[in-house]
């Protein structure tokens, strides 16, 4: 067993300073995760500060405006208003919708934290790399699993050689997303505004996304199968989901995910010598369980739970008030949208696709 991984274990691992000078949002999109996670996570930091709210509909601003000081529109934000308001922008409107808010904020000067995935298509988040490259601001992507202690951890156990050389990673994420939000007209359902379907590209890029960082590996040949029975799902092709990934280490994982399935989460990598799992691995709202087994002996860990949306907005201010490199940056989120757009290719044409 790997003590040194499993001792602090929830540890602030990028942590090098704390006396920092609060980093202010502007909030864009004002959905229920931002209300409900993101918004609360910076009222709770000494870190970060909400001060301006961004909407399409003037009056959702307004009602969520006692969050803030200032609430604008869309359109306000794209003309500039309220930019000596804010340091950063947090961007969870539709995925298609997430490229025009990152390219204003870069001509501002705004540093981006933009959910996940980064964008519809490979070729917009490579617009939008390229842009704030260019502007020289910071763009990260909103992994919350890369700040979740259960996951470093995890990493640290992989990267010590405690489960030996890895072999294959078992990952999967579903729920019931019509009992969540019942409504068959929503973006997630909506190529236009989600991409290219609702399950891999919603819930599948957890597994997808914490294998590579727990692998510190990246794709190189996805293989997957994809189906839609539900009316509701008759505008996407993956209601349910399988992909397969070979990783550039040779690793092979085989994930799934569904929009229309009981709510589940796990990941799990075998290695030569034992295996590290997370059960439940993916929801914020379940408490995570990581355990160790080699040889016969298993190791559960018990830990206090974090809120996975304070940790990631606080390592994201952190970095920014102290200079340092941000990760998942914008090329890593792009990756996973190249390995996307080659899982629907894989289910489409039922072959092999390299990346």
């Amino acid at each position: 067993m790997d003590a040194d991984a499993l001792s602090e274990f929830g540890r602030r691992d990028w942590q090098t300073e704390s006396d920092l000078q609060p980093v202010r949002f502007a909030m864009i999109g004002l959905g229920w995760w931002t209300r409900e996670e993101a918004i609360p996570a910076t009222e709770d930091s000494d870190w970060c500060e909400t001060t301006v709210v961004v909407s399409g509909d003037h009056d959702k601003a307004e009602d969520v405006a006692e969050a803030a000081e200032t609430a604008i529109t869309y359109d306000e934000f794209h003309d500039g208003e309220a930019t000596d308001e804010y340091d950063a922008v947090y961007v969870a409107t539709p995925n298609a919708k997430h490229l025009e808010f990152a390219e204003s904020a870069a001509e501002f000067g705004k540093a981006v934290l933009c959910e996940k995935p980064m964008e519809a298509t490979p070729e917009r988040a490579r617009r939008m790399v390229e842009t704030c490259e260019e502007a020289d601001v910071t763009l990260m992507v909103a992994y919350r699993m890369q700040t979740e202690p259960a996951v470093r951890r995890a990493r640290e156990l992989v990267d010590d050689g405690a489960i030996g050389d890895p072999v294959l990673v078992h990952g999967s994420m579903s729920q019931d997303l019509l009992e969540m939000i019942p409504n068959p007209d929503q973006w997630r359902l909506d190529p236009d505004l989600s991409g290219p379907g609702a399950s891999v590209m919603d819930l599948g890029i957890y597994p997808l996304n914490t294998a590579r960082f727990v692998l510190d590996a990246d794709p190189v040949a996805v293989s997957s199968f994809a189906r839609s029975e539900d009316d509701a799902f008759a505008d996407v092709p993956d209601e349910a989901a399988t992909f397969e990934i070979r990783f550039d280490d040779g690793t092979l994982a085989a994930c799934s995910a569904s929009q229309n399935a009981y709510r589940s989460s796990h990941l799990k990598v075998v290695g030569t010598e034992g295996e590290v799992r997370i059960e439940p691995a993916f929801f914020d709202r379940q408490d995570r369980q990581l355990a160790l087994e080699v040889e016969g002996t298993t190791a559960d860990v018990d830990y206090e739970q974090v809120d996975q949306m304070l940790e990631e907005f606080d390592y994201f201010a952190h970095q920014l008030r102290t200079g340092g490199d941000v990760h998942p940056d914008g090329r890593h989120g792009l990756t996973d949208l190249e390995a996307m757009a080659a899982i629907y290719e894989s289910a489409e044409q039922g072959s092999v696709v390299e990346l």
